[in-house]
């Protein structure tokens, strides 16, 4: 039997038992809808949370850290880390692997770096002055010229750092207050630092408690787009000018070829390299945190309820199955004359198996295609609501409004009308494989 013969066979006996045939899709489109509602709330929240990761997180940096003796690498952090051995265990570490510059030039080294920056805190007591107003910032040497080499990007002005400016977060500037301010008095707005001369006064005492004071006048070069993590409220200085700073507060000499450095960002050419590059780096006896091991923790949750949501909607269509299991299995003890009679005049047991599989597949397909519609409707709706709904909360926790809350990628209806209909073919083979194998004669004579 041709195909499209078969095909026509298959409609036209479809199209004959209208109300049987939508009675039994109707289940089909349930567990179809809700496959695709469920499915797609679970990959909408997975996208929300990994774009949030993305505003917050470089996921091509690497915040590589020394490891002294005595202790373990593999440190710990707000976001998991990488410095963790194949196996899942931590190893000791008698001996202190510094961040050397030799060190950093075996990191520069490993295929896929490409930059390593050093860094490093100020530590000292350090009160910023700006005409009236007076504050407390993070400061942080950074040992290039230009931010853009992070992936910072500048609101205002530029990225660049020298000698006599600096560049600061977007929040930076939320830190000052006035201290003559009297009670009841409003409190002045955030003032505009760009292009502004401000003073860094370092303060340390020596041992008799008395106090010295050293000031430094800086330019604003720049403001910072806001990342939604430390560089906002950060201020940015050359590394240079954070070393002797650090040297005059407390009153010791730094050496990085002996001592080494703090903290190295290392950044890498992909994204998707950045785990790789990290389990290196732990190789090499350092510590190493990159937000793509949190990005990775993620996924592995919501690929998990990918599948939980998704067996839920698979439930429902077994239930369909059942039902379209009974429907066929009705229609051939209704149709097992007419049985005979295809076989009487030639239908192979094949021709025949395929007719009554074609008819389980189709009403497969057809409610697989309604709950894909359904299913595709409702999710758009819930994804409007939730995100007015959460625009509204994000407004009032001041953070940024979701993008997205529940997401239909174009391969889940894809698969879902596979699905369904494959679901509608092995439903009916048991049918159909009765109705293939009857003999003629006793099809003809059933009453």
């Amino acid at each position: 039997m041709k195909f499209l013969d078969l095909f026509r066979l298959i409609f036209g006996n479809l199209s004959r038992r209208k109300a049987r045939v939508a009675l039994t899709a109707i289940g089909v489109v349930i567990g179809t809808a809700a496959v695709v509602i469920l499915v797609s709330l679970a990959i909408g929240l997975q996208k929300s949370a990994t774009d949030q990761l993305y505003g917050i997180g470089d996921l091509t940096q690497i915040d590589v850290m020394p490891t002294y003796g005595g202790g373990f690498g593999g440190g710990g952090g707000p976001m998991m880390a990488v410095a963790i051995g194949p196996g899942g265990d931590k190893t000791q570490l008698d001996q202190p692997v510094l961040l050397t510059n030799s060190a950093l030039k075996q990191l520069r080294d490993i295929p896929g770096v490409k930059v390593v920056i050093p860094r490093d805190y100020l530590n000292a007591n350090v009160m910023v002055r700006y005409q009236r107003l007076e504050g407390g910032m993070n400061f942080i040497g950074i040992a290039t010229d230009d931010l853009s080499n992070l992936g910072l990007e500048a609101s205002q002005g530029v990225t660049t750092l020298s000698k006599a400016s600096i560049v600061i977060g977007s929040m930076a500037s939320n830190n000052f207050y006035d201290p003559h301010l009297r009670p009841g008095q409003e409190p002045p707005p955030p003032p505009d630092l760009m292009d502004q001369q401000i003073q860094l006064v370092v303060i340390k005492w020596d041992q008799n408690g008395n106090e010295t004071r050293k000031t430094l006048s800086l330019r604003v070069a720049g403001i910072l787009k806001e990342t939604g993590g430390e560089p906002d409220y950060s201020v940015y200085l050359p590394l240079e000018l954070t070393k002797s700073l650090n040297e005059w507060a407390n009153g010791i000499r730094i050496n990085y070829n002996k001592d080494g450095y703090s903290q190295v960002i290392v950044k890498v050419e992909d994204a998707n390299q950045a785990l790789d590059i990290a389990d290196q780096i732990t190789a090499m006896g350092f510590q190493a945190i990159t937000p793509q091991s949190y990005l990775q923790g993620i996924n592995s949750f919501f690929v998990v309820l990918q599948v939980i949501f998704g067996g839920v909607g698979a439930i429902a269509l077994l239930v369909a199955a059942i039902g379209i299991a009974n429907t066929m299995a009705m229609s051939i003890l209704e149709r097992t004359r007419e049985i005979g009679l295809m076989k009487a005049v030639g239908a192979t047991n094949r021709d025949v198996l395929s007719i009554f599989l074609g008819e389980a597949a189709g009403i497969g397909f057809i409610g697989g295609l309604g709950g894909i519609v359904i299913g595709w409707l409702a999710a758009q709706g819930m994804n409007v609501l939730a995100i007015v709904y959460l625009a509204g909360q994000a407004s009032q926790q001041g953070g940024p409004p979701p993008s997205v809350a529940v997401y239909t990628p174009i391969w889940l209806p894809v698969f879902a009308l596979i699905f369904s209909t494959l679901i509608g073919m092995l439903s009916g083979l048991y049918p159909a494989l009765r109705a293939a194998t009857m003999i003629p004669v006793n099809a003809l004579k059933y009453e």
